[in-house]
């Protein structure tokens, strides 16, 4: 009796972790869906397009100028792109599911024009982290999303 206890006292011990780490992978299409930024003025959404993940903005909390107009991403190094709306906009691209994480693609950040390396990880089906850098993802910032949909 003892050592049936102990057996299974071991055999508990050694799968719980095995089940834990189970339960918190995700599905390579988890992130699917409209996210809120952290400012909450502009949403997203993702959406995979062959093996690759993208995002595109498809909302802002002030899509238009003070005239009126739409916005425009006037300070995208690419002189061609700076007469085309930010509504409408990919400012994720190229991101590959590997190990629990999206990783490989690049986040562009209209504010100031500038491309970062990126990685996304959920930290739970209606959160999800999203790190940029430059370089090293040491020298970044991370910003929290939120599921809308």
């Amino acid at each position: 009796m003892r050592t049936t206890f102990r057996l299974l006292l071991i055999s508990f011990v050694l799968i719980l972790p095995a089940t834990v780490l189970a339960m918190q992978r995700h599905d390579a299409d988890a992130i699917i869906g409209t996210w809120i930024n952290a400012s909450g003025k502009g949403h997203i959404q993702i959406y995979k397009q062959g093996n690759k993940y993208y995002g595109k903005l498809v909302w802002l909390k002030e899509p238009n100028d003070e005239k009126g107009a739409p916005k425009m991403d006037i300070k995208n190094p690419d002189a061609a792109q700076r007469n085309k709306p930010l509504l409408g906009s990919i400012i994720l691209r190229d991101f590959v599911f590997d190990d629990d994480e999206w990783n490989g693609g690049r986040i562009y950040d209209p504010q100031n024009g500038k491309d970062y390396k990126c990685f996304l990880r959920l930290k739970d089906l209606k959160t999800l982290s999203v790190r940029g850098y430059i370089g090293v993802s040491l020298l970044g910032r991370t910003e929290t999303w939120t599921r809308i949909n």
